[in-house]
């Protein structure tokens, strides 16, 4: 109980610390600057949680989309602890979460509204046109967590972007795992769960590492997106160690 409130203590305090970066650093700072405080406030909250970092693969360079699974609201964090110039795609509620949404703004987040159509458009032209201009831009195509133990369904709309400027598209898996648990149900950010409820499961957690494994990237010319979301699907499970992949529901709902 002790080790949990002080790791909460240090992760408010670097939250703070973070803020204050933003506010009264960044407008100072070039890129470069920018990406070396995202990853080094990234991979400090990570250590002020109690987790451990575990990298494997090479994030490649220029403009490229990222595909990842998504297991918990720290997904992101770890990403960015290893690859600072992703640009997420994220649910527009996260602007509504305090303290998190002006640490997530910082980054260079792009926010949907997934229940209005034009908007999902609007921010699929913005990652294209992001992606063409060398950026890089990470989604999440499972639309929404998982517990980690088997991939949900991949939705292929946001893939356009990439497909639409012929941007390389590279999976990368995310796997927790803690001192009883090859995949720690101490991250699981489910149903109703709150962000308060999930940081002090993860700040109870006993042992918690986050792999994260950048895998072959893979080229989206003259490809359909609904077949290349399957092959990626295909190349996490496989990284992730499941069973071959099902075919992809839904399509680009």
């Amino acid at each position: 109980m002790f080790l949990a409130m002080a790791r909460l203590l240090r992760a408010v305090l670097h939250g703070l610390h973070g803020i204050g970066i933003v506010l009264l650093r960044f407008p100072q700072l070039d890129q470069a600057g920018r990406y070396a405080r995202i990853q080094w406030w990234s991979a400090g909250m990570l250590r002020c949680l109690g987790m451990g970092l575990e990298v494997q693969g090479q994030f490649r360079p220029g403009g490229t989309l990222i595909v990842a699974n998504h297991i918990s609201w720290i997904d992101i964090m770890a990403i960015h602890a290893v690859c600072p110039r992703a640009r997420f795609v994220s649910k527009a509620d996260v602007q509504d979460w305090p303290l998190v949404n002006r640490l997530v703004d910082c980054a260079g987040t792009l926010y949907v509204r997934r229940e209005q159509r034009r908007d999902a458009m609007r921010v699929m032209h913005e990652m294209a046109q992001a992606l063409k201009d060398g950026h890089c831009v990470a989604v999440f195509p499972e639309g929404t967590t998982g517990n980690g133990h088997a991939l949900l369904p991949f939705h292929a709309n946001l893939l356009q972007s990439a497909v639409a400027v012929q941007a390389p598209v590279q999976p990368v898996a995310l796997r927790y795992r803690d001192h009883d648990h090859a995949i720690s149900p101490s991250v699981e950010f489910l149903g109703e769960t709150t962000l308060t409820q999930s940081l002090w499961r993860i700040a109870r957690g006993r042992g918690l590492v986050v792999t994260v494994t950048a895998l072959k990237a893979r080229g989206s010319a003259h490809v359909d997106r609904r077949s290349l979301a399957e092959t990626l699907r295909g190349d996490l499970a496989v990284a992730l160690g499941e069973a071959p992949a099902a075919p992809t529901e839904g399509g680009d709902a």
